[in-house]
């Protein structure tokens, strides 16, 4: 059980496997750095160091109360890379990870980083508004706080089937995939992962992305129930100075198990190319 402490006292867990150029993974929600395992297992087995960390309030990190927002998980997500001392690295975001990868790059520069690769991800802005009518109405994210609260262990074995694109003809449907959702989700605590909510439905991400000047790959399911391609992928491909998006055709938010060989191969790709 590796951590590190915060300034503020948080401990944040953390996975460091391998050795060679740093590639480092943030997780979606409600899950945790073994959202990676596979992306982590192949990338260190082809010579390269991994790292990837649970969020705070999420899976083995410290419980919060407090800072639980998009600029606080990009902070902490800084002070692993400054206490690893991590150089010439590849940040990989999913979902809400996306975002913090995003925040990062638009609140402490690009300075350790080398490329980053954002993978369903929730920029520029998920939440429909004036300024961006190709979002989704709030009420779609007070149904996920009501969900969450009232009962997040059903709530979260629900979430699952369209995560994964379970809900579509002829899919196969995993279990055991479920089941491990289900468990990351619970480890988690209940007032941080409500929190996590608004900062991934409500943040704007589009000044950070404006701000990211290395080579940045975009990956999207065009079948993605969660983060819907049209309002992010696509847009935030366009705000991005150097920037290319693979759109999996019939691909679900959770692409990176159920397209696994298939995302493993275009992340290393990317990473040497």
């Amino acid at each position: 059980m590796s951590t590190i402490t915060t300034k503020d006292g948080t401990q944040i867990f953390y996975r460091d496997f391998g050795s060679g150029q740093p590639v480092i993974f943030s997780h979606g929600w409600p899950l945790s750095a073994d959202a990676w395992d596979a992306q982590m297992v192949f990338l260190g087995q082809h010579g390269y160091r991994v790292i990837a960390h649970d969020r705070r309030s999420h899976g083995r990190s410290t419980q919060t109360w407090d800072g639980n927002h998009m600029d606080q998980y990009a902070d902490d997500l800084a002070e692993l890379i400054e206490a690893l001392d991590l150089r010439d690295a590849v940040m990989v975001g999913h979902s809400t990870g996306g975002g913090e990868v995003a925040r990062y790059l638009g609140r402490h520069g690009s300075g350790r980083i080398a490329k980053a690769v954002l993978v369903g991800a929730v920029p520029p802005l998920m939440l429909k508004t004036p300024g961006n009518p190709g979002g989704l109405p709030i009420e779609v994210f007070d149904g996920i706080r009501k969900g969450t609260f009232d009962n997040r262990s059903q709530f979260y074995k629900d979430l699952a089937v369209p995560f994964y694109g379970y809900n579509r003809p002829g899919a196969a449907v995993s279990e055991g995939a479920r089941d491990s959702f289900w468990l990351q989700g619970m480890l988690g605590g209940l007032k941080g992962q409500l929190d996590c909510i608004k900062q991934f439905s409500e943040t704007d991400f589009t000044e950070d992305l404006k701000k990211i000047d290395i080579p940045t790959l975009f990956i999207h399911g065009d079948d993605d129930q969660i983060v819907p391609i049209a309002a992010a992928s696509e847009i935030a491909v366009t705000l991005v100075p150097h920037a290319t998006l693979t759109v999996y055709p019939g691909g679900a938010h959770g692409l990176s198990l159920t397209e696994q060989d298939k995302f493993n191969a275009d992340l290393l790709a990317f990473i040497k190319a």
